[in-house]
């Protein structure tokens, strides 16, 4: 799969995906003969795990340390699991606060109008 198709499957630009290529944020990319990118289907596999986890606010640093490590092979596991499990709890975190955040909105939205009025009165 080109990279064209790629960026529109993943709604990542193309300028995105050589960075994160670039920089070690996903794996080196399968090439054909012409040295073209090519992205298999573990490509893709990387490029949507990057994706996910950027997504739900996991470092770059994190996820460049993951691929480093998932490169050196099998000998990693463990410390892969170990950043997974930290950056897990870190989300966990993070996901608490929004909801928080969440509920202080709704109870905000829920008392607008109730606020509102009160204010209109006391204007008056």
């Amino acid at each position: 799969m080109k990279i064209n198709e790629v960026s529109k499957l993943y709604d990542i630009s193309a300028d995105t995906l050589r960075y994160y290529e670039r920089i070690g944020l996903i794996p080196p990319v399968t090439r054909n003969e012409s040295g073209i990118r090519d992205y298999s289907e573990t490509d893709c596999n990387w490029v949507q795990f990057a994706k996910c986890m950027r997504g739900a606010g996991l470092s770059v640093e994190s996820l460049i340390e993951y691929v480093a490590l998932f490169a050196e092979g099998d000998k990693t596991r463990a410390a892969r699991k170990e950043l997974l499990i930290e950056e897990r709890a870190k989300l966990v975190e993070r996901m608490a606060q929004m909801q928080e955040t969440l509920e202080k909105l709704n109870w905000k939205i829920d008392n607008y109008y109730k606020c509102t009025e009160f204010e209109d009165t006391k204007l008056k």
